[in-house]
C-alpha cells in the first residue's frame, strides 16, 4: 500500500475484509474505496461495483484468496472476470492468499498470479497460516507481470526499496521516560497519546511490555522520515516541557 501512495490515487478494498489494509492506506495517505462481496454469490467480487468505484485516480483492487473473513474460495472463471476487468481500467492486482492452503471441500484453490498475462499481479503470502505457525511472522510478496509493466511504471523497485528497509533488532530501543520533566504529561501512555494526537507520531508506550515509563522507539524508515519524526518529537517535548526545563537534545 505504501509504494502506490501518491496524490489522489485510490485503491479498492473489499467489504467485509480485513481491517489492516484500510489502516496500512490511511497510514500513507492512499484513499480507499470498498466494493462489496455478494453473500448470494459465495462472496464473489461485485464486478459491476467495482468498474463502477473506479475512475483515473484509482491504482490497484485489493483482494483476498481464500477469503478472509468470509471463507470463500473463488473459482478460476471468477478470477479471470476480476482479472479482465483491472486490465480494463488500467489498474493492477494485489491478491492476498495467505490462506491457500487451507482448502477444504471440491473445490480447488487457483492461485491468481496464474493470470498475470491478463493484468500485472502482486500475491502476498507467508509461512504463519501454511504451516500453523503464527507467532513466525515471515512472508513473501511475488510479482507475475510478463509484460514488465510494473516495472516500467517503478513499481516493482519502489516495494524493492521499501522492503529493503532493515528490521533488525538494533532498529528498535527502549528508552526510559522522565516524567518530571514534563507538565501535564501523566506517564508513557499519556505521553505516547498526546505525541499521536498532536504530532501524529506513534511511540509504543512500555507500559504494553511491562515496563512503565519507558518508550519502545523503532527507527527502522528512510532516513529522511526520521529526520521528520525527531524534529516532532522534539517540537512536542519542548512545547511540554516544565518551564524550568525547557531545554531538549535529541
Amino acid at each position: 500500500m505504501a509504494v502506490l501512495a501518491m496524490p489522489g490515487a485510490n485503491v479498492l478494498l473489499p467489504r467485509p475484509g480485513y481491517p489492516m489494509y484500510e489502516a496500512r492506506a490511511a497510514l500513507g495517505g492512499l484513499e480507499f474505496r470498498h466494493y462489496n462481496l455478494l453473500p448470494d454469490e459465495g462472496w464473489e467480487v461485485d464486478i459491476e461495483g467495482v468498474e463502477a468505484l473506479a475512475d483515473e485516480n484509482t491504482v490497484a483492487i485489493a483482494m483476498v484468496n481464500l477469503g478472509n473473513p468470509c471463507g470463500s474460495v473463488y473459482s478460476y472463471e471468477h478470477l479471470t472476470k476480476i482479472a479482465e476487468t483491472a486490465r480494463k481500467l488500467g489498474i493492477m492486482v494485489i491478491c492476498d492468499e495467505i490462506y491457500e492452503h487451507c482448502t477444504f471441500g471440491s473445490k480447488p484453490f487457483v492461485p491468481m498470479g496464474v493470470f498475470g498475462e491478463i493484468a500485472p499481479v502482486v500475491t502476498l503470502g507467508g509461512i504463519s497460516k501454511r504451516w500453523r505457525v503464527p507467532g513466525w511472522r515471515l512472508g513473501w510478496i511475488a510479482m507475475t507481470d510478463p509484460k514488465g509493466i510494473l516495472r516500467k511504471k517503478k513499481i516493482l523497485e519502489s516495494i524493492i526499496i521499501y522492503r529493503s528497509i532493515s528490521v533488525d533488532p538494533a532498529a528498535i530501543i527502549q528508552v526510559e521516560l522522565d516524567i518530571s520533566y514534563f507538565d501535564g504529561i501523566d506517564d508513557d501512555i499519556d505521553f505516547c497519546t498526546k505525541l499521536a494526537k498532536e504530532e501524529c507520531v506513534v511511540i509504543c508506550p512500555g507500559s504494553g511490555l511491562g515496563m512503565k515509563n519507558w518508550l519502545r522507539v523503532t527507527f527502522a524508515v528512510d532516513p529522511p522520515l526520521l529526520e521528520d519524526v525527531m524534529e516532532r518529537l522534539k517540537s512536542f517535548c519542548l512545547r511540554h516541557a516544565k518551564p524550568t526545563r525547557n531545554h531538549v537534545t535529541l
